[in-house]
């Protein structure tokens, strides 16, 4: 039973201590003659886990604005970085990283500051903050999506990822 309890204490330190799993092996195909920070397709060989994260939403930014307003949670890129820093830490809470992610979901609500349109640009200034950079440079496949409406009428975003573990 020592022996057992040795065991199981090594392998629990060596998870802890070892990070996100970046699953190395996962094939990211890039777009043909493109910088554009996403995937082609991604291939996840057999024998991996898939980590279904489920919709993360900005938390309020201002406080003092009124609430569930645009205002109380800020705009597209704001919110954005805020739900991108709300996926890390449930990914990081698994043991796992951004560069883990392999597909994600974005759905964006017209902005009532642009017409009613998605602020796709604004959007892209957060995403590019976690994706296509030198420190992670793994790429998901993705969709964005303009919806009519999300949850909370301040809410502007709301992003999903599908993620693998080694």
């Amino acid at each position: 039973m020592t022996m057992m309890k040795t065991m199981a204490a090594a392998c629990l330190a060596a998870l802890v201590t070892a990070g996100p799993a970046l699953a190395d092996d996962v094939i990211r195909h890039k777009i043909p003659n493109s910088d554009f920070p996403i995937a082609r397709a991604v291939e996840v060989p057999a024998g991996k886990t898939t980590v279904y994260v489920s919709g993360a939403v900005p938390p309020v930014a201002d406080t003092a604005a009124a609430k569930n307003t645009v205002a109380a949670y800020g705009d597209t890129k704001a919110q954005t970085v805020a739900v991108f820093q709300s996926i890390e830490k449930t990914l990081k809470d698994l043991g796992l990283g951004l560069g883990d992610v392999v597909k994600m979901q974005v759905f964006l609500v017209g902005d009532p500051a642009k017409e009613g349109k998605m602020d796709f640009a604004g959007f892209m200034e957060g995403y590019r903050q976690f994706y296509g950079t030198a420190a992670q440079p793994n790429l998901p496949a993705r969709s964005a999506l303009q919806v009519a409406a999300l949850a909370n009428p301040g809410y502007l975003v709301e992003i999903e990822v599908t993620a693998v573990r080694p």
